[in-house]
């Protein structure tokens, strides 16, 4: 949702220094400069692309502004509850943490739940590293047609403002003198409408698809080897030393605190 929020704050601030220089907000509205940047846009994205990704640009949208990221170091903690559940009740328990939890990764459920039914380690890893590649692959797909309108609409928005100058220029000896820079100025808004929306719409939207499949990616593959971990039933230290590979400093000094925190309440509890 913060992207969003952004996104909202890019168009107030520069309306508002356009107003702050004098000008009037009518004057950034024309449709015809509308339909040629956004229509062409669209007609270039159709030409690219499938109709089916195409079909997918809502729920891409609605991905890229609502997802949140997920708590590396809170997952590493949850799989030392499952590692220590499957030490000590068996990997057939692990069928509650499934059942339970409705809100968990799809990603993970599959995971677990081929680790309950017995699958061989090796199967499960090649399995989910092969759905890891696939889904990124995807992202990939829809941050490049994000890509491609960015740099498409500021063409289109010269191609209007051209457009726009042969009509005025086409009729510039009949022309109302008084009008004349009125015209001119509504050409030029098509250039305004391309350079905005690349800017502020287009790449930013692509580059954040971008970062949301890295962070994904880098999710999976904590799943993926955690839940091999979990199958060899190592130690709780063995496991955390291995994901916290994973983290950056800061996330590291947060798990270490975390594991900290859990040995002093098991100490407590035994004490």
């Amino acid at each position: 949702m913060s992207g969003l929020i952004f996104l909202i704050l890019g168009f107030v601030f520069l309306i508002v220094g356009f107003l702050g220089e004098g000008g009037h907000a009518a004057a950034l509205i024309s449709w015809t400069s509308f339909v040629i940047v956004f229509g062409g846009t669209f007609g270039s994205l159709g030409t690219s692309f499938t109709l089916k990704q195409i079909k997918n640009i809502g729920r891409v949208l609605r991905v890229a502004f609502t997802r949140k990221s997920t708590d590396l170091v809170e997952l590493i903690v949850y799989f030392n509850h499952v590692l220590d559940k499957a030490k000590k009740e068996g990997f057939l328990s692990l069928e509650s943490e499934i059942e339970e939890n409705e809100n968990m990764d799809p990603f993970m459920k599959k995971g677990l739940q081929l680790v309950v039914d017995g699958v061989h380690p090796d199967y499960i890893r090649n399995m989910l590293e092969i759905e890891s590649e696939m889904s990124f692959k995807r992202h990939k797909t829809y941050a490049s047609m994000f890509e491609s309108a960015g740099g498409t609409a500021p063409t289109m928005g010269i191609v209007g403002t051209v457009l726009g100058l042969v009509h005025v220029l086409g009729g510039l000896a009949k022309a109302d003198m008084n009008a004349l820079g009125a015209s001119i100025s509504a050409a030029f808004l098509a250039t305004l409408y391309g350079l905005g929306s690349a800017n502020l719409i287009f790449l930013p939207i692509a580059t954040r698809l971008k970062n949301l499949a890295k962070d994904e990616q880098l999710q999976k593959e904590i799943i993926i080897e955690a839940l091999s971990l979990v199958q060899e039933k190592v130690s709780s230290t063995n496991l955390t030393d291995t994901l916290k590979s994973f983290l950056d400093r800061k996330d590291q000094a947060k798990l270490d605190s975390r594991y900290l925190e859990n040995l002093n309440k098991e100490g407590a509890d035994v004490a």
